[in-house]
C-alpha cells in the first residue's frame, strides 16, 4: 500500500511525519536542526528520498540542507546566493530606494522531472535555480531586472518570493508570486517575464490597471487544467481561467476573503480549499473557530468544513506555506498552525484530526505521496 510522508517545517525545527495509505497511525521525528527557523522542506517528485529544506536564523543566517534517504539524514550543500543581475534598488516601505540584498530561503521548488533541479525563492525577491542538487545556484535575473523591479516593496512579512509553480505541461511556463509585488509568469524558463496582476484589486494603488504592488499570499494550480490559477491575496480570493491574463473574485459566502492558503484537490480540478482568517490585523480564525472552507465549483460557493477542528477559543494562524494535498484516491489534505497543531483530513475535507498536537509554530507543511 502506498504511503504518505508530511514534511513540517516550523520555528524550532523541521519534522517529519509519516503514516501508511490509511493515514491513522503515524510517526514523527525531530527535531531536525533543533532551534533553526525551518522556513520550507519539498520532496522530489522525480525521487521520493530526495528532500531540500530551508534553515534560518537571525544570529547565524541562511542554510540550505538536502537529504538523499528521506529525511533520515542530512547534509549541508552549496549557500552561495549572489544576485547576478545589475545592481538596483526596490522601494521601502517609505518609498525611498533600498539596495537588493539575500536575506533568506523563503520556498524550494524542485523539478518534476530531475532530481538535480530545483528553484529557490528568496527575500529581497530573487528567483534561483540549481541544477546539480543544490551545490551551486545562478540567478534567474530577468524577474528581479523586470522593468517593474523599482516599484517593488515588502509586505508585513518582508519582500519575499514565496510561491513557484512549474507549469506541469509547457515545461518552459513558471509562475511565480511576490509580496508585495504581485504574480509573474515566464515562458521561457525564467529569461524573461510578465507581470499577471489584471483584475486585481488592492487599497491604497489608485491605478486599478496597476501592473505590480499587489500583495499575492498564495497561487495553486492542478496538473489538469494548468491555465487555471486561484489565488489568495491579501484580501480577496481570486481566479484565473487563462494563465493569469485576467483575474476575477471568487470570494462567494466567504465569512473573511482575507487569508495564506489556498490549495486544489488532487483529482477534482474544481475542488479548492481555502482557510479564511479574520483581517489582516487579527491573524486568527472568525469568531475562535477554525474552519476549512471548500468550494466544488472552483470558487464563489463554498461550504465550512469543521467535523474535527476546534468552534471555540481557537486563535492560531494558517500560514502561507502551511497547506499541502496527496495524490491517494481519496485525496488527503493537510495544514499547520502556529499554535503547532497538523491536520490531516483523509477524506477530502468532510473529517480532520490532528496528527501532531504540540510542535513549535508551524510555517510549512508539504506532503509526499510514497509508492
Amino acid at each position: 500500500m502506498s504511503g504518505v510522508r508530511v514534511l513540517v517545517g516550523t520555528r524550532k525545527g523541521a519534522f517529519v511525519l509519516t503514516a501508511d495509505g490509511q493515514r491513522r497511525d503515524w510517526t514523527i521525528t525531530g527535531p531536525h536542526f533543533g532551534g533553526w527557523e525551518i522556513f520550507h522542506m519539498k520532496g522530489s517528485p522525480a525521487d521520493p528520498n530526495r528532500i531540500y529544506a530551508s534553515q534560518s536564523s537571525g544570529w547565524f543566517g541562511q542554510v540550505l540542507q538536502r537529504s538523499d534517504d528521506g529525511g533520515a539524514t542530512w547534509n549541508p550543500v552549496g549557500n552561495q546566493f549572489t544576485y547576478a543581475g545589475t545592481p538596483g534598488t526596490h522601494q521601502w516601505y517609505d518609498g525611498t530606494p533600498h539596495p537588493w540584498e539575500f536575506k533568506r530561503v523563503w520556498h524550494l521548488e524542485p523539478s518534476r522531472t530531475d532530481a538535480d533541479t530545483v528553484y529557490a525563492g528568496v527575500e529581497d525577491a530573487a528567483l534561483f535555480r540549481s541544477t546539480d542538487g543544490g551545490a551551486t545556484w545562478q540567478e534567474l535575473a530577468g524577474l528581479r531586472e523586470h522593468s517593474t523591479g523599482a516599484r517593488w516593496q515588502p509586505g508585513a512579512g518582508g519582500m519575499c518570493l514565496h510561491t513557484i509553480l512549474l507549469d506541469p505541461v509547457h515545461p518552459q511556463r513558471l509562475f511565480v508570486a511576490i509580496s508585495a509585488a504581485g504574480a509573474f509568469r515566464s515562458e521561457d524558463g525564467g529569461v524573461s517575464w510578465t507581470p499577471i496582476n489584471r483584475g486585481l484589486r488592492s487599497q491604497y494603488i489608485p491605478d486599478p490597471d496597476a501592473e505590480v504592488g499587489h500583495c499575492v499570499h498564495r497561487l495553486a494550480q492542478h496538473a489538469a487544467r494548468p491555465d487555471v490559477l486561484f489565488m489568495q491575496k491579501h484580501w480577496d480570493v481570486m481566479r484565473s481561467d487563462d494563465g493569469g491574463n485576467q483575474w476575477r473574485e471568487i470570494s462567494g459566502n466567504l465569512p473573511s476573503d482575507f487569508g495564506f492558503v489556498i490549495d486544489v484537490h488532487a483529482h477534482q480540478p474544481d475542488t479548492v480549499y481555502v482557510i479564511p482568517i479574520k483581517s489582516d490585523s487579527e491573524h486568527y480564525p472568525p469568531d475562535g473557530q477554525l474552519r476549512v472552507y471548500r468550494s466544488r465549483s472552483g470558487g464563489d460557493d463554498w461550504e465550512p468544513l469543521t467535523r474535527g477542528l476546534p468552534q471555540k477559543d481557537c486563535y492560531v494562524n494558517v500560514l502561507r506555506d502551511a497547506m499541502a494535498v496527496d495524490a491517494l484516491e481519496d485525496c488527503g489534505i493537510y495544514f499547520g498552525t502556529t499554535g503547532g497543531q497538523v491536520y490531516v483530513s483523509p477524506d477530502g475535507g468532510d473529517s480532520w484530526r490532528a496528527i501532531a498536537q504540540t510542535l513549535p509554530p508551524v510555517v510549512s507543511v508539504e506532503v509526499q505521496t510514497l509508492p
